[in-house]
């Protein structure tokens, strides 16, 4: 089902996003703003804007720096940045609220980020939480510790002999493809994208999928997960935004589900009293296109559902 707009939307960081808008079918009762997942692009969101706008929702989904068809004259495809590249990333993600803003003034608004994407909506709502009424953290890990510490030292020496914007070498290898070969009778190397082989086809026969991201992107990566990790990060954000935490239980990404528990168990004890959080049994990493979809995308829409009925939105600048 395809995206009933698609236009270029001038950030303040200087990148032309690729922005895709889907309109409710119905009386509109919020905004799904979604941000995507490393090495992939927004297009790829069109079935799940179908479902969402079939329940109701306005969606808005765009291109972050380095993906899709997003331009910027410091950004070439695999790389978000010269430099500040987060920043610039949460900017631009501030672009596309300002925006829905603009277009839908009295519609309360649920950040959505998958992977990639649930660092930047993690990000983006240690710094603009006022701006946000719901939000949805999927198959992240920003539990990576020490481990995310060696990723950077080795980021690091790459940039010294190689250079910050070329493809890394080495963090391919200790993800993506690790992560595929630790699936047990997987045919491809993205097997752990999906149990659904007609999907994860679909994945590697796109042009704008699973290329290899540059050092520089890499270490920006990283540098966010590491940042939603800290309690203290987590200051700013009122405890009373509601918070919906999912992944799978096969996802090696996440650690297998670990990763979700534990920013679940987290932000519990850090007071946050609207807070859902589940791992879905037999699951891998992108659970929008994954076997149990359907009923993925049922608890999506009914913790919305709940969400806007209680109103439990909190004070905000916007409604």
């Amino acid at each position: 089902m395809p995206f009933s707009q698609q236009r270029v939307v001038r950030s303040p960081t200087g990148a032309d996003l690729n922005l895709f808008v889907r309109q409710a079918d119905s009386s509109p009762r919020a905004v799904v703003q979604i941000n995507h997942g490393l090495a992939e692009h927004a297009g790829r969101y069109d079935r799940f804007a179908g479902f969402l706008s079939a329940r109701g929702f306005h969606v808005y989904v765009h291109d972050h720096r380095g993906h899709g068809t997003t331009r910027a004259p410091d950004a070439p495809l695999g790389r978000f940045a010269d430099k500040d590249g987060p920043a610039k990333v949460i900017a631009d993600v501030d672009a596309i609220r300002d925006l829905i803003a603009r277009e839908q003034p009295d519609l309360p608004v649920i950040l959505f980020g998958h992977s990639m994407g649930a660092s930047v909506a993690l990000n983006y709502l240690l710094r603009h939480s006022d701006r946000i009424h719901a939000a949805a953290i999927w198959n992240g890990n920003f539990s990576q510790g020490l481990l995310g510490q060696v990723a950077l030292g080795i980021l690091a020496w790459e940039r010294m002999r190689l250079g910050s914007d070329v493809p890394s070498r080495l963090l391919p290898k200790l993800t993506f493809q690790a992560w595929g070969k630790a699936v047990p009778d997987h045919r491809t190397l993205f097997d752990w994208l999906s149990r659904d082989d007609a999907e994860v086809a679909k994945y590697i026969a796109d042009p704008l999928c699973g290329w290899d991201a540059s050092i520089s992107m890499w270490r920006d990566v990283v540098a966010m997960a590491l940042n939603g990790g800290k309690d203290a990060a987590f200051a700013g954000i009122r405890r009373d935004l509601p918070v919906a935490i999912v992944g799978g239980e096969k996802d090696p990404a996440s650690d297998y589900g670990k990763g979700i528990t534990h920013l679940a168990n987290r932000m519990r004890k850090m007071g946050f009293s609207n807070l859902v959080s589940k791992v879905y049994p037999g699951t891998r990493h992108e659970s929008l296109n994954e076997a149990n979809r359907d009923t993925v995308m049922d608890d999506f829409a009914n913790w919305a559902d709940a969400v806007l009925k209680a109103r439990r939105f909190g004070p905000s600048q916007e409604p």
